[in-house]
């Protein structure tokens, strides 16, 4: 018999957290995440998501064992001010037993019908900086921090459960050597020198805070028109600052400006931690820190965070200026390959810029939808 429980103390939350080394505890290719952080993003006193969501989150039990979690997400801003009455769910693992995914996504049911929402997403986070999507092809390559991974029978799952593809999403590598600065060089500096821009070159993290609000802000700005986009507000852009800013390499940060200093595209790549987060198993402590700044340092693989571009700015080449300033990083650091996360299918401008690099689409995955 399958039993769901409300998770509510800190031995629930834990056991919610750490649900995923159990059932990828043989996997090769499954990146842990780090458990403290996990906790903190359920957190409603440190995750300021939580002023304008909510998230109920259950364990499924059998025999006295968990077997499978779920978070029931809405996020109001979504709800209220886009008027999408969409429930949301995420964190969505199980063992291969249709009843346990059944009676989790019932827990998610009860909870969107209470609220007279539409439908039902997933899997997918609080927002759009979250992870997103179920994998439905790639199962033999090493997943990422960013990512969720989940075995091949996830799949079978949501389609017996009555779900349609919603959302589809590919992730990309390719080496390093297929950058050609040919196809970005020139270009970048006829467009520097037509429209004024100019490319900063900061070394600092204290450099780059300053413009972090900036890229936030326009950030929102380049992905408003994008399916499903929730617009960060600014106590999460405090949040993400103190999250994130702080720990990737100043230098993979990368921003044009106008001859006003104004910020109209930035791109922000991180180190691929894949390794390192596998040898921490999810512990930080004693040594796990050590591995990240290693990581950090030594990675000869990054991974394409994200990239904007100001609507003003669009389909003018302003992404040659950027890719001009990695080249010469990543020539700098010996950089071997470049990841690039999920990315919309049918975000066919973002695909355009990376088309000179031939890139290998080795991960594909889709966040599924049904009605309430």
């Amino acid at each position: 018999m399958i039993t769901t429980k409300k998770v509510v103390s800190k031995a629930d939350y834990k056991a919610f957290v750490k649900f995923p080394f159990q059932i990828y505890k043989d996997s090769k290719y499954w990146v842990p995440p780090v458990i403290s952080q996990e906790l903190a993003t359920f957190d409603v006193n440190k995750n300021p998501i939580f002023n304008d969501a909510e998230a109920t989150l259950f364990l499924a039990y059998k025999n006295n064992k968990v077997v499978g979690r779920i978070a029931a997400i809405i996020n109001w801003l979504e709800v209220k001010d886009q008027s999408i009455k969409k429930m949301r769910f995420g964190w969505f693992d199980f063992i291969d037993d249709l009843e346990v995914s059944k009676a989790l996504l019932k827990e998610v049911y009860t909870i969107g019908k209470a609220n007279n929402l539409d439908y039902t997403e997933g899997p997918v986070g609080f927002s759009n900086l979250d992870k997103v999507g179920v994998m439905t092809e790639g199962f033999d390559n090493v997943s990422n921090m960013i990512t969720w991974y989940n075995h091949s029978y996830y799949v079978n799952h949501y389609q017996t459960h009555g779900f349609s593809v919603e959302k589809k999403y590919s992730e990309s590598r390719f080496p390093f050597e297929n950058v050609k600065p040919e196809f970005f060089y020139k270009a970048q500096e006829l467009i520097k020198r037509r429209y004024q821009l100019k490319a900063l070159d900061l070394k600092k993290t204290s450099e780059v805070m300053p413009y972090a609000d900036k890229m936030f802000d326009l950030f929102n700005e380049t992905y408003a028109s994008l399916s499903s986009f929730v617009a960060i507000t600014d106590i999460q852009k405090e949040y993400f600052k103190k999250k994130f800013i702080s720990f990737i390499n100043p230098e993979y940060i990368k921003f044009v400006v106008d001859k006003d200093n104004k910020l109209i595209a930035f791109a922000v790549v991180m180190p691929r931690f894949a390794e390192a987060l596998q040898q921490m198993n999810g512990k930080l402590l004693p040594f796990g820190f050590l591995k990240l700044l290693k990581a950090k340092k030594e990675s000869k693989d990054v991974m394409f965070y994200l990239i904007g571009v100001h609507p003003d700015y669009q389909n003018k080449g302003v992404h040659a200026v950027i890719f001009n300033e990695y080249y010469n990083t990543f020539t700098e650091k010996g950089i071997k390959t470049c990841y690039r996360t999920p990315e919309l299918e049918d975000n066919e401008a973002i695909h355009k810029i990376w088309k000179h690099f031939d890139p290998e689409v080795y991960i594909k995955r889709c966040t599924y939808k049904k009605e309430l």
